[in-house]
């Protein structure tokens, strides 16, 4: 089948960009759904299921066509057993940050891949170790802005980064939407990364 239409499942500007480095052509269509993990849930379930929810409702709200995909993506940190989603406030920012400081957490982004007949999702694991954050650090940067939206209410791709020391695993998965996993699940569906940019393969 030869798809003619992909559709991201996120309003999220740095899905959005990261996507937009295989070269794709493609439209957003962002849906709100319930994020809460539910009991006894593992956070790799969690993040599988978040994934797969928000292409599975596109596919509901937005009327596709047979050859129409949509690319659903959910990143979640865990640390020390705990999901830190996005912060409520700056109290639960500041809560995540403190808990982030001096330690080693784990990332985890899934990346779900539907069209009317079929449904793929797959993960990205990374850890990454912060070096120790002091309270007027953790003030200074929630006062940036740039937590508010983000799971452990910190950036990577932004100020964010002055906190980590190493990062094992993908860069591109940590910001929220691995490449490596995105395009191998496209390749899946017979979309070539590197021949939709333009490159020959010889």
């Amino acid at each position: 089948m030869t798809i003619s239409q992909i559709i991201l499942a996120s309003a999220s500007p740095r899905r959005r960009d990261l996507l937009s480095q295989l070269g794709l052509n493609f439209t957003v269509a962002g849906q709100d759904i319930d994020e809460t993990q539910s009991p006894d849930e593992e956070p790799l379930d969690f993040v599988r299921r978040m994934a797969l929810r928000k292409a599975q409702a596109v596919k509901v709200e937005v009327p596709l066509k047979v050859s129409s995909l949509v690319i659903g993506s959910d990143t979640i940190v865990v640390c020390e057993g705990f999901v830190l989603g996005k912060p409520v406030n700056k109290k639960d920012g500041l809560r995540m940050l403190r808990l982030l400081s001096g330690k080693t957490h784990s990332v985890l982004t899934a990346v779900a891949i539907a069209t009317l007949n079929r449904e793929c999702v797959s993960v990205s694991e990374n850890k990454v170790e912060f070096r120790h954050i002091t309270k007027q650090e953790a003030e200074a940067y929630w006062q940036s802005r740039e937590p508010a939206d983000k799971a452990g209410s910190y950036g990577i791709q932004g100020l964010g980064a002055v906190f980590v020391k190493t990062l094992h695993g993908s860069y591109s998965g940590v910001v929220g939407l691995p490449l490596y996993e995105t395009a191998k699940l496209l390749g899946e569906f017979g979309i070539d990364c590197m021949t939709r940019a333009g490159v020959e393969i010889e």
